[in-house]
C-alpha cells in the first residue's frame, strides 16, 4: 500500500498546514487527454493511410480484392490494438491525475503505477498560460522561476510539449479552462500581494527599530553630557578658594 491511498485529503500528499486554504481541485478529461497527449486519433489516421497505400499496392500487382481485403483487415486490426492500448493508457492517467490549487501553491498529484505528487509554491511560478481549444478543454502551463526545474518524462504527460531543457508543469485537459485560469491568476496576485505587504511589515519594523535605537542613543548622549557639566560644576565648587 502506497502513501497516497490513504490520502487524507484526496489528492493532496497531507493536511494543510494552518493558513492554507484549498481553492479547487479537477482532473484531466481522457478523451482530449486521449487524443492531444497520447496521439490516439493521429495512430489511427497513420494506420487508416497505411491500409489504404496497402490496399492500392495489392490491387496494383493484379492480386484480387480477397487478398486487399484480408491485408487490410489485418492493419485494421494492429490499428484498433494499438489505438485501444492508447486510450486506456489515457482513461488510467486521467483516473489517477489530481491537480489542486491552494492558497499558496499548486499541486500535482499522478501515476498510474507509482503516484507521486509535485509541489509548486506560488514563489517558484513565474507565470501561468491558457490555452483553449475547440471542444471547450484546456492547458494551463507553468513557467518556473529559473532555480526550480522540474523533470519531463517523470512529469508526463503533466507538462507542456516539446520542452525538454526547461520543462514546464501542465494542468492539461481541464474542463472549464478560462474559470481556473482565472482562479489561478487571482490566487497567485493574492499571494504576491501578501508577500509585498509582510516585505513591508517587516521593512517598517526595522525601521521603527532603528528609530528606537536612535533615541536611545541619543538619551544615552544626553544623560552622558549631562553628567558631564555635574561633575564640571562639582569639580568648579571644590577648587574655589573659601572667603
Amino acid at each position: 500500500m502506497s502513501e497516497y491511498e490513504v490520502e487524507p485529503v484526496p489528492g493532496l500528499p497531507g493536511l494543510l498546514p494552518e493558513g492554507e486554504e484549498l481553492l479547487w481541485q479537477g482532473t484531466p478529461l481522457w478523451v482530449p487527454l486521449a487524443k492531444r497527449a497520447f496521439y490516439v486519433r493521429s495512430v489511427l489516421i497513420y494506420f487508416g493511410i497505411l491500409i489504404l497505400l496497402r490496399c492500392a499496392f495489392i490491387l496494383a500487382d493484379g492480386d484480387g480484392f480477397v487478398v486487399a481485403l484480408q491485408s487490410a483487415l489485418w492493419l485494421g486490426f494492429l490499428g484498433l490494438v494499438a489505438g485501444s492500448i492508447l486510450t486506456l493508457l489515457a482513461w488510467l492517467y486521467a483516473r489517477s491525475t489530481i491537480y489542486s490549487i491552494t492558497s499558496r501553491r499548486v499541486v500535482i498529484r499522478f501515476g498510474v503505477v507509482v503516484p507521486m505528487a509535485v509541489n509548486l509554491p506560488f514563489k517558484s511560478i513565474e507565470s501561468a498560460g491558457l490555452r483553449v481549444y475547440n471542444d471547450g478543454s484546456g492547458d494551463i502551463p507553468l513557467a518556473l522561476v529559473p532555480s526550480q526545474k522540474v523533470n519531463f518524462l517523470i512529469m508526463w504527460p503533466n507538462v507542456r510539449p516539446w520542452h525538454f531543457s526547461k520543462a514546464q508543469p501542465m494542468l492539461r485537459a481541464l474542463p472549464e479552462i478560462e474559470s481556473v485560469a482565472e482562479l489561478l491568476a487571482d490566487a497567485l496576485k493574492a499571494a504576491s500581494a501578501a508577500e509585498a505587504n509582510a516585505q513591508s511589515g517587516y521593512s517598517s519594523e526595522s525601521g521603527s527599530e532603528k528609530d528606537r535605537q536612535d533615541d536611545d542613543s541619543r538619551q544615552l548622549e544626553s544623560v552622558t553630557s549631562s553628567s558631564g557639566a555635574e561633575a564640571r560644576a562639582t569639580e568648579s565648587l571644590a577648587t574655589s578658594p573659601s572667603p
